[in-house]
């Protein structure tokens, strides 16, 4: 991002509600498959971009915009988490 750039909505954060990017990376090192945390960061956000890519195609927003949005990724892990829990 350019120096000074402020998203609309923010950007999404991940304390308090499961394992930060680091994390996901040293676990997944640990258990014997190398990876830092923006590659971490960069199978989240794909992820994210399959599920955004339904959602968009409903709206006018492009699916890129949906699936950094950290609403909708706020959403997604409300609904994993409440899936979950049943």
């Amino acid at each position: 991002m350019p120096k000074g750039f402020k998203k609309d909505c923010g950007y999404a954060t991940v304390t308090g509600l499961g394992m930060g990017y680091r994390e996901i990376a040293d676990t997944m090192t640990t258990e014997g498959k190398p990876m830092n945390h923006a590659t971490a960061r960069n199978y989240f956000l794909r992820g994210m971009n399959k599920l955004a890519k339904q959602v968009s195609s409903h709206t006018e927003r492009d699916t890129k915009e949906i699936a950094l949005d950290p609403r909708f990724q706020l959403a997604v892990a409300e609904l994993l988490k409440a899936d979950y829990q049943k």
